[in-house]
């Protein structure tokens, strides 16, 4: 029995929403005319008239106080509007209208209820949190982010970027093992040291306790080197001795878990080193030497993607200009498996932009439309875009560039930082690269009007990387927000009729007489259509019709 009152409960509010979503201008004409047959026995004309006589009788000091109290409600509303939207990102007077009332008038339960209805499904779609991860074109401390602080005295690292490289370097270059040999304890301890300079003179105890720590070197290899040349120089000696102690561990690895672990930490530690040396011998110009040494380092180590050494290489085939050679390796690593990131999606973007860059004219594409190759070009940077928005602004010089942090955000400005600062020079040696990203780009928000609740290509867009951007980037540099939170309408309308009604306040309390003309003749103007109105339905229809209704 329940269950049945309960269906025709269901079944009359359905009935009702979809009468008010449908019948409204019906609903509203026949509440007009009710109120118009019962104007007689309501005594409507009679109530309006001795209202109109009452605002006649009223004195400017009313006005004054009605303005000046209506300026300062709204005024409320407008602060309490503003609080709320910089706690919370969404209007208040919005979200109730949604929520609360939104279902009694638009059927939001039907929703709801599919919703209910699919919640395994929703559940078991995971959307990817906001992950850092390891800059894999990091720059040296010593001889480049050091030089950068000297020359404008702005620190390029936060503490917090510069806190997750120290627990980087104590996961990959530390051991169980480590414990009772004095170099390896005193560099464990460097790891965590803030001040650089204590890390300095940490790592040169180290070794003098003993020549062959490679992390020792490594350590001033990144921090005390003033120039590329100089740390080359300590990573040539840091890899002599990763390449004696990893050939060692290695035929002592399956001797128990003690000496797995030492194989593993001297395995990151010889990687790192000879990454860093490709890195030194791109920055030198000796690009052959580059790509051999990663093109070894990904053959010898195939399970190290997580480093996104592939980037790396990207970087310096690009600009050995060997397109054929990026295009083998983005074929590789594209992959729906792997990771994206804004390297291997814009390289995509370049590579097909390449091809009709050079002859592309957004005058012509609009008239006789875009061939297969420039529409492939397009939908390339359309996806690029939908993965980091933040990057053609960067590329296109509408945002000033920074340095890359140590960690970058995957989709974030971070990211877009970080591959701007050393691909901007790829994309202006391709003609027309640029000029087909500036013409297309912004096509990608047309297609994604919601990015933080729809995707297209990739996931939608994570909410959480402003925060995490904010940690990563130092503060002189102004985070880009995607996307761009544009105050609320309610926001906008109280703080219009706050400042109406103040302005009127303080007019009639200057001028009552005239503002009192005013007022009144706003009203006549506002009465007389509906005057109008009724003395036209008046001298069609009797005014005693109800009565003669009635009496049938």
């Amino acid at each position: 029995m329940a269950g049945v009152f309960l269906g025709a409960l269901d079944k009359l509010k359905q009935w009702i929403v979809w009468s008010w979503t449908y019948l409204w201008a019906l609903w509203f004409l026949l509440v007009v005319f009710l109120v118009f047959i019962l104007r007689g026995p309501l005594k409507i004309i009679e109530n309006v008239t001795s209202a109109a006589m009452f605002v006649n009788t009223l004195t400017p000091k009313f006005y004054v106080a009605l303005t000046g109290t209506s300026s300062l409600i709204s005024g409320l509303i407008l602060i309490f509007e503003w609080w709320y939207f910089r706690k919370y990102g969404t209007s208040f007077i919005e979200q109730v209208s949604l929520n609360h009332i939104s279902p009694w008038i638009g059927g939001g339960d039907s929703s709801n209820e599919n919703n209910n209805g699919n919640g395994n499904t929703a559940s078991s779609q995971s959307v990817p949190e906001c992950k850092v991860w390891r800059n894999p074109l990091n720059l040296f401390r010593g001889s480049e982010y050091n030089r950068f602080l000297w020359a404008t005295t702005k620190e390029p690292l936060t503490y917090y970027d510069m806190n997750l490289s120290a627990q980087d370097h104590q996961t990959f270059f530390t051991c169980e093992a480590d414990t009772g040999r004095p170099e390896y304890e005193i560099m464990r301890t460097a790891w965590r040291e803030r001040n650089t300079q204590a890390r300095i003179k940490a790592a040169h105890g180290a070794i003098e306790k003993n020549s062959d720590c490679a992390t020792a070197y490594i350590l001033l290899a990144e921090e005390e080197s003033s120039t590329i040349l100089e740390s080359e120089k300590l990573f040539k000696q840091a890899h002599k001795v990763a390449e004696a102690n990893y050939r060692k561990s290695l035929a002592s690895q399956h001797q128990g878990v003690v000496q797995e672990s030492v194989h593993r930490r001297d395995t990151n530690v010889l990687i790192y080193i000879r990454r860093r040396l490709a890195m030194c011998a791109r920055k030198l110009g000796r690009l052959k030497e580059a790509v051999k040494i990663m093109r070894d380092l990904i053959k010898e180590f195939p399970l190290i993607n997580v480093l996104n050494i592939h980037e790396n290489l990207i970087e310096v085939l690009l600009e050995m200009q060997a397109y054929a050679d990026v295009q083998a390796v983005l074929a590789k690593y594209d992959d729906i498996s792997l990771p994206k990131s804004a390297t291997i999606c814009y390289t995509a973007a370049l590579l097909k932009s390449r091809s009709v860059s050079e002859k592309f004219s957004p005058e012509v594409a609009s008239k006789r439309g875009l061939s297969t190759a420039e529409m492939n070009a397009v939908e390339a940077i359309h996806r690029a875009v939908e993965f980091n928005p933040h990057v053609p602004k960067y590329l296109l010089e509408m945002k000033s560039l920074i340095l890359p942090p140590e960690h970058i955000l995957k989709r974030g400005d971070s990211e877009a930082i970080a591959y701007s600062f050393f691909h901007l020079q790829h994309w202006k040696r391709v003609e027309g690269a640029l000029n087909l990203l500036h013409c297309t780009w912004e096509g990608t928000f047309r297609m994604i009007p919601y990015p933080l609740e729809k995707g297209h290509l990739f996931y939608p867009y994570p909410t959480c990387t402003e925060s995490a951007d904010r940690e990563l980037l130092p503060a002189f540099h102004e985070v880009s927000v995607y996307p761009k939170k544009e105050l609320p309408f309610f926001i906008l309308f109280t703080a219009g009729l706050c400042s109406f009604t103040a302005v009127l306040a303080l007019l009639t309390h200057q001028y009552p007489e005239p503002m009192g003309v005013v007022a009144k003749t706003v009203v006549s103007w506002v009465y007389f259509p509906f005057t109008y109105i009724v003395d036209k339905v008046e001298a069609v229809m009797p005014t005693n019709l109800l009565h003669q209704l009635s009496r049938i």
